[in-house]
């Protein structure tokens, strides 16, 4: 699901409903992993997507979980290598803009 290399975080697999909780708390467990220089002035983490082989619009909450998950944490967190499915899903919702690249 989530591999971490650094201040990369590999996400590979299904990003569906049924992938949705486990994939939250393993985000979540890279977020806190990388959050150990935060209260020096805050650090970055990346989240990884090229291996991501489905996508529903229950990936995309799970991302927006991970970056409140970031921000309350003091971390500034991106997103690199998004599929064409999840970057057409998040253009249908109109939250593509809110993904913080990279």
């Amino acid at each position: 699901m989530i591999q971490l290399d650094g201040a990369q975080a590999r996400v590979s697999g299904s990003m569906t409903i049924a992938a949705a909780s486990e994939l939250l708390v393993a985000g979540r467990e890279a977020i806190a992993a990388s959050a150990g220089g935060a209260a020096t002035g805050g650090v970055a983490q990346t989240f990884d997507l090229s291996a991501v082989t489905e996508v529903d619009s229950a990936g995309l909450a799970v991302m927006f979980a991970w970056l409140r998950e970031a921000k309350s944490r003091n971390v500034e967190l991106t997103f690199c290598n998004l599929p064409k499915s999840l970057n057409s899903l998040a253009a249908v919702y109109d939250v593509a803009a809110l993904l913080p690249q990279n």
